[in-house]
């Protein structure tokens, strides 16, 4: 992925999350998740069409297109990832900020090549090629896992019965992975289904940072797939990785 591309990818999730920003401020509390991911999304296909009418794109909001299986270059993108905390206001009135925008590009030769995360209502946006690299994290307990504030996974509640784990709530998967990369959490661990366009963007980003990512088997995340189903996910620190892998197939083996 050249710098051409990132600093497009850069650019389109800035104006999607202006879009979605912008809805915000013209609906109020009567916003839709719909509304946000209907125009984030033809935002992004549009402005793709235009800039690299060549290559492919993989989209949560858009329907398959399967002749993306033999192209050389592909975006993945997710428009909102994060809907419910998009359109969601805490009972002062705050607007929530957990959610995401996702911007990755996939290529023939080399996988998922990089990528970008825009959190709009944070103001801040991550590109896997200069994102600062994570230093090993100081052990402690517990180890702070990102998870669901609504839905915790049952796997996270097995896995403190071998270490002891403390629960970090927040919204989008985009959120959950920056969160690991900027040392707000120490894992992400995510065994209920995701698709491509989830985690794409945010594992380009973790794996700029030096992290590790895989399924919670240790094999690799594949993208491009024909069935763009990728069933679980494990973000952390490269030093840790051994241990949560071996207690994830312990759990596995039960």
């Amino acid at each position: 992925m050249t710098s051409d591309d990132l600093d497009l990818a850069e650019e389109l999730a800035r104006g999607a999350g202006q879009i979605l920003l912008a809805l915000r401020e013209r609906d109020g509390s009567a916003v839709s998740g719909a509304s946000g991911d209907r125009e984030s999304n033809q935002y992004l296909l549009d402005a793709l069409s235009r800039k690299r009418p060549g290559d492919a794109v993989l989209s949560e909001e858009a329907a398959d297109d399967p002749r993306r299986l033999a192209a050389e270059r592909v975006w993945i993108i997710d428009p909102l990832d994060g809907t419910r905390e998009f359109a969601e206001q805490s009972d002062d009135g705050s607007w929530r900020s957990d959610f995401a925008v996702h911007v990755a590009l996939w290529t023939q030769s080399g996988g998922l090549a990089g990528g970008v995360v825009g959190l709009p209502a944070r103001d801040l946006v991550y590109r896997s090629d200069s994102v600062p690299f994570v230093p090993p994290a100081v052990p402690s307990e517990p180890v702070r896992v990102a998870v669901s504030r609504s839905r915790p996974p049952r796997l996270v509640s097995e896995i403190g019965r071998e270490l002891p784990v403390q629960l970090v709530p927040m919204g989008s998967a985009g959120v959950k992975v920056m969160a690991v990369v900027s040392g707000e959490a120490d894992a992400y661990i995510h065994g209920g289904g995701q698709y491509e366009w989830d985690s794409a963007a945010p594992v380009a980003v973790a794996l700029g940072a030096g992290l590790h990512a895989s399924r919670l088997d240790g094999s690799p995340l594949l993208y491009n797939q024909s069935d763009p189903w990728l069933p679980d996910l494990l973000v952390c620190h490269k030093q840790a990785a051994p241990t949560l892998l071996a207690i994830l197939a312990k759990i596995e083996g039960n």
